[in-house]
């Protein structure tokens, strides 16, 4: 267990040392942190909990190389209270319950607080989160936990309660550059060398680095390492940035925030008829790894509640595209699902459908034993016809395929319409022979 004094790999001045350059240029104040400036900013809230070292418990959730570690760090730096760093990967209960009772002991005789760092929390379950919970009740410890994942998803509720949240954002490519930059300027330096850097050099490296410091601090360290031992003395050009720079890997968790984040954007996309925003959302999701057929049953899904009756094809198509898919594998079939995206996108859109089965159902509910009308019931048997079942009952067909007149609902639904088509692609035909049939029925009944 360490305090804040003895946090060497975050505070002091390791520019010489042999550790990663994402340890060696880890800030040591808060006026070298760079981003954030929604939570870290003049006068915001927790920039002046941790300048006075009085925060109280909260999580920071953001994607990898955001800063959570780097600001538990500055939080040790700035708190008069024992800092214990614990990580839910390596470590299980039993060495919370070991560092809960260190930090009961510490209280009791020093009055000292604890305030207790544990990284990647989500890694938990909700049930061992519970062992946090009574001792951040009764102020045994603070507690900082930091995740990737969401943890309206992740944390346990009564957990999450007590817990402040702060939002990280990935390090806008501005910051990123400045970051890429004072690396390269410290090692130069420590190498008692000079190197020209081309602007274009470090732009590429901070776009790779899709908002992540510490991608972004491995990289640079990379292309230096490649000058050292390949190309040294040679300027550092986009070039040569490239030439080390391996093929980026979409960033993508199949089973975090990031599946439900695309998956919203691919269907809003169709939704919002944006045909290259949809390929793009499809592709990235393809290249993380998602399953096809997942993505094939929302299609599915997209061509019943966003297109439905407008365009009646848009279903065929969906499941055609599952059946090619199938037949065909990947890569081939992707292709078709590309096609069932194009044409999903393409197609007039109508929620009509959807909205009148929610309806339906909802009236189901409230209506829940409403008899069948005498006249719609079967009457396979004598009694039954002699009771009225099928009585007066008018047969559509012997009537040029319409009965006009004749209910068939229970009394006290006639009236509610559900179904309301619009005036786009085949819903329009729909609409005008609703209307017509509605005519037809006023006209029967003398209204």
């Amino acid at each position: 267990m360490q305090s804040s004094t003895e946090e060497p790999s975050l505070f002091e001045d390791l520019a010489g040392s042999s550790m990663p350059l994402a340890h060696r240029m880890c800030p040591q104040a808060l006026s070298d942190f760079l981003g954030q400036e929604q939570l870290l900013g003049p006068g915001k809230p927790l920039r002046e909990s941790i300048e006075h070292g009085s925060v109280s418990s909260m999580v920071l959730w953001g994607p990898p190389g955001c800063g959570k570690t780097t600001l538990a760090g500055l939080v040790a730096h700035h708190t008069d209270r024992e800092f214990v760093t614990f990580s839910a990967v390596t470590a299980g209960i039993p060495k919370v319950r070991e560092i809960i009772a260190e930090a009961k002991q510490r209280l009791a005789v020093s009055g000292r607080g604890t305030i207790l760092f544990c990284d990647e929390i989500h890694r938990f379950n909700k049930a061992q989160q519970d062992a946090f919970l009574p001792h951040v009740e009764a102020g045994t410890i603070t507690l900082i936990g930091a995740t990737t994942e969401n943890p309206s998803f992740e944390l346990n509720s009564a957990l999450l309660s007590r817990l402040r949240v702060f939002v990280l954002e990935p390090i806008a490519t501005e910051h990123l550059q400045s970051i890429c930059r004072r690396a390269l300027d410290t090692v130069v330096k420590d190498a008692q060398q000079t190197l020209a850097i081309q602007d274009s050099a470090i732009e590429l490296i901070a776009k790779h680095s899709e908002g992540d410091a510490r991608r972004a601090l491995n990289l640079t360290e990379a292309v230096w390492r490649h000058l050292q031992n390949v190309n040294a003395g040679d300027a550092l050009t986009a070039e040569l940035v490239r030439s080390v720079l391996e093929r980026r890997v979409a960033r993508y968790d199949k089973n975090g925030e990031q599946h439900y984040n695309l998956i919203s954007a691919l269907h809003k996309s169709i939704r919002g008829s944006d045909v290259d925003a949809a390929l793009y959302w499809l592709a990235r999701m393809l290249a993380g790894g998602e399953d096809p057929l997942y993505l094939l049953r929302r299609l599915v899904r997209m061509a019943a509640e966003d297109i439905g009756l407008t365009d009646p094809r848009a279903l065929s198509i969906s499941l055609a595209a599952k059946d090619s898919f199938l037949f065909l594998g990947p890569p081939e079939g992707e292709l078709a699902i590309a096609e069932a995206v194009v044409y999903l996108a393409t197609a007039p859109k109508s929620n009509s459908v959807y909205a009148a089965w929610n309806s339906a159902r909802q009236a189901a509910q409230d209506y829940p034993s409403e008899a069948v009308p005498l006249h719609l019931r079967n009457a396979p048997t004598r009694l039954m016809k002699d009771v009225g079942y099928g009585s007066g009952y008018r047969y559509d067909h012997a009537e040029g395929g319409f009965a006009a007149g004749q209910t068939y609902r229970p009394p006290d639904l006639e009236g509610q319409t559900w179904y309301m088509p619009t005036q786009f692609g085949f819903e329009k035909t729909l609409k005008e022979r609703l209307e017509w049939w509605q005519r037809q029925k006023k006209a029967a009944r003398n209204e």
